[in-house]
């Protein structure tokens, strides 16, 4: 069983730095003054979930589901 936590444990340091480079590749959700123009109703704030931004805002919540799983399968006593 050690092979296998050391295997878990270089998947979740992994998964770590890239779930930190991708919040910081994400934009800041500040609205700024364009919401008060009405910008948020352009082409590009409608289709944002198949944009750069949407694809980095799904790969965020698949890196944190899996953060969550492998730390509490580490944690098990199984591997204690």
């Amino acid at each position: 069983m050690n092979i296998v936590k050391i295997i878990l444990t270089i998947l979740f340091v992994i998964d770590c730095i890239a779930l930190t480079a991708v919040v910081l590749m994400q934009e800041g959700k500040n609205a700024g003054l364009g919401a008060i123009a009405g910008s948020s109703d352009s082409y590009w704030g409608q289709n944002k979930g198949r944009s750069v931004e949407g694809t980095l805002v799904k790969m965020t919540k698949a890196m944190v589901v899996a953060f969550f799983v492998l730390a509490i399968v580490l944690q098990l006593p199984i591997y204690g």
